[in-house]
């Protein structure tokens, strides 16, 4: 197992996020012994070029070939180049990049070796944070929740509270921060709430040769259609109890539901499925949360934020409003699970991803 620095029982961790919004590589620094949150520490972030997303966007839903190994590749020299920058660090949390999810049937695969990035940082790194939990019965998703507990700590929140999480899919974690520990039975629920920013990125790529809807800006000039968006609540999905989880691409035909409309339409109308997801979630909450703190990309988007304020009967805020970071929460969250996963921790538990038991996920890989 390994040890955190001599005398101290705190790791100064550097965790790295690069999500299925295809954007980038999010870097984030804390000082954390996996169970409380003692600061958060410097940040940073590389884009990927377009030649790099477009070989990113190719390999989604393959499992293995040349496509995943190109996309493998750019994972790592994209995660080197921005993690070298970083001193003073204990260990390195490698989330990887998701290419598919199917927990119930192939697994999941996350590109992205830790060795290679162990032997060029000369750091040991965990990663591979998700297969356990999959293997043991699992969704492996989402993997955020024990963080998010040790955040609603951090805040001092009194009563149950929601960190919404809008990247390429949305996941949500109601959190009771009343309890102990994120392992005590009624502490957390979290789930996949459906496609967030995914679907309306591949639209303005499509249609505009956009990267994004950037401040909801195409979304402000449309109108919802109606009968789409029923369709889409339709979904067994909505109905199903959590913990569940989504890959990428599950909502793929959202797209070709919206095919006829005008770009502005169709955009408001894929922005208005995301909040319905969200607010059909919120049914399977325990207890209604004080507030929903928001975090990822889709907090830029005021038209999404303006629909879930109104769908949602609860405040509803970016994570800034709390003192938290919305862009490199994620990141941040696999450095702490790293530390949890080098001190022998449980990273997830049958009321976050329905896994049967409680269970530590991860590889340690040293350097060479």
């Amino acid at each position: 197992m390994l040890k955190a620095r001599a005398g101290n029982s705190v790791w100064r961790a550097l965790g790295a996020m690069s999500g299925t919004s295809l954007d980038g590589v999010d870097a984030a620094v804390i000082e954390t012994d996996g169970e409380s949150i003692f600061q958060f520490g410097e940040t940073g972030y590389r884009a990927y070029d377009a030649d790099e997303r477009a070989v990113l966007s190719a390999a989604l839903g393959a499992w293995a070939g040349e496509r995943a190994e190109a996309a493998a590749s750019v994972v790592e020299a994209a995660h080197i180049e921005v993690l070298r920058d970083f001193t003073d660090v204990d260990l390195v949390g490698f989330h990887g990049q998701t290419l598919a999810h199917d927990p119930r049937g192939k697994g999941t695969c996350q590109v992205g070796d830790g060795q290679v990035l162990a032997s060029a940082l000369d750091l040991p790194v965990v990663w591979d944070f998700r297969s356990a939990d999959v293997q043991l019965g699992g969704e492996g998703a989402p993997l955020a929740p024990f963080f998010h507990f040790a955040c609603a700590k951090y805040i001092n929140a009194k009563g149950p509270v929601c960190f919404l999480n809008l990247g390429g899919v949305g996941n949500v974690t109601w959190v009771d921060p009343g309890k102990s520990t994120p392992e005590e039975e009624g502490a957390l629920l979290a789930f996949d709430t459906g496609p967030a920013n995914a679907p309306i990125n591949d639209l303005m790529r499509e249609r505009l040769g956009l990267d994004c809807d950037r401040d909801g800006a195409v979304a402000l000039g449309g109108e919802v259609e109606t009968g789409a968006l029923e369709l889409f609540l339709a979904e067994p999905y909505f109905t199903k109890m959590p913990p569940k989880s989504l890959d990428r691409n599950d909502f793929a035909e959202m797209i070709g539901l919206v095919r006829e409309l005008s770009d502005a339409d169709a955009a408001a109308t894929l922005t208005a499925m995301c909040a319905a997801g969200v607010a059909s979630g919120m049914q399977h909450f325990p207890a209604p949360p004080e507030k929903v703190m928001v975090t990822g990309g889709g907090r830029h988007n005021p038209v999404l934020m303006e629909m879930l304020r109104v769908s949602l009967e609860c405040p509803v805020v970016p994570v800034e409003d709390v003192g938290l970071d919305g862009d490199m929460l994620e990141a941040q969250a696999f450095a702490f699970l790293a530390v949890r996963v080098a001190r022998g921790m449980a990273t997830s538990a049958p009321s976050t991803t329905g896994v049967g038991a409680l269970v530590g996920g991860g590889i340690v890989s040293k350097p060479d």
